[in-house]
Parts: structure tokens; sequence; C-alpha cells
């Protein structure tokens, strides 16, 4: 079995293009629109890699609101590559993915996905049908697992993120930096 670990953030550009291989419309997604521009929780961004060391999984948990005050993770995308299939990678990356989070204290975990697949893991639409999320979705695969019993009781309201912000470089530090090579 393959070991799964910490991604870190050298493993970026390795993470975007398994991304774009398994997934190439994600960007159309209404869970992109969560994810987009802000940071995984922390500790809860993690990969596998090949014999060969290149990243062949990959998932992450995002910080979210289910809701005013109700706060959980959105989890995805959740991405094997095609090689890799059929060993049992997805499902281990999705324990380790919900061990982690229970671990930190977190108490749900949703995710737009086939019930079929992910109801093995707890999930189902049982608590989700007063949540919406922004964009289009189908609310049959808006899925969620509870840590804590309880956690999602009575939840309503729009899913939106409250994750940190990713850093972005500005504008003169990457020019000045090109100028500087280029010297």
């Amino acid at each position: 079995m393959t070991a799964i670990v910490a991604e870190t953030w050298e493993e970026a550009a390795a993470r975007e293009a398994l991304l774009d291989l398994c997934m190439p419309q994600r960007f159309e997604k209404a869970s992109e629109l969560i994810r987009e521009g802000r940071l995984p929780a922390d500790g809860l961004a993690l990969a596998a890699h090949g014999p060969d060391g290149r990243m062949v999984a990959t998932v992450r948990l995002w910080h979210i609101s289910a809701g005013p005050g109700r706060p959980a993770l959105l989890l995805g995308p959740l991405a094997v590559h095609p090689w890799f299939r059929d060993r049992g990678l997805g499902g281990a990356m999705m324990h380790a993915a919900l061990g982690r989070a229970a671990d930190l204290g977190h108490a749900a975990v949703i995710l737009v996905g086939d019930a079929p697949y992910y109801q093995r893991f707890g999930f189902s639409a049982a608590k989700t049908g007063g949540l919406w999320m922004p964009g289009p979705f189908d609310p049959a695969r808006l899925l969620a697992v509870e840590l804590k019993r309880g956690a999602l009781d009575g939840v309503r309201g729009l899913i939106s993120p409250t994750g940190d912000l990713a850093a972005k470089p500005s504008l003169e530090a990457l020019i000045a930096a090109d100028v500087k090579r280029s010297a």
C-alpha cells in the first residue's frame, strides 16, 4: 500500500497536474467556488506517492460554514491517478482524511459526489436537504457525514467558505523577480 502523507506546498504543480488529468471540468463545479482562493484546513491536505515518488493521489478538506454558525469541512477533490485505481487507494485516502479530521476535532464533513460510492464511508443526504451551494449543484449528490453526533441536526442555509485566504504575490513582486532573473 502507498503511504498517505501530508501534502507539501512544493507539490502544488504535481497536484494540479493530477487534478487536470482526473478532473478536467473541476473549475465548473459549485464546490470550486467555495474552494477558490482559500487554503485547505491545516493538516487536511493529503497526498500519496507512487514507487517513483510522483504524486498518485490527493485529497483536501476545506473550512466551511454549513449554514449560519455551523462549522464543517468540505471534502474534495479526491483524485487517484488512473494507473493506481482499483487498488483501494481512493478508499484509503478517504479513511485517512476522515480519521485526521476527527482527530483534529472537526464535527462534520460535506461533499458533492456519488452516494453509492461514498455511503461506505458513512456519507448520506439525510441531513443536507436544508443546505444549498453557490452555483448549480445536484441536491441528491450533496452528502455529509457527522464526525460528532448531532453536528448537522437542523442545519439550513448556504454553504460558504470560512478558511484562510491563500496569499497571492503582488504584481510588483512578480515583475521585480522576473527583472532580477533576466539581469
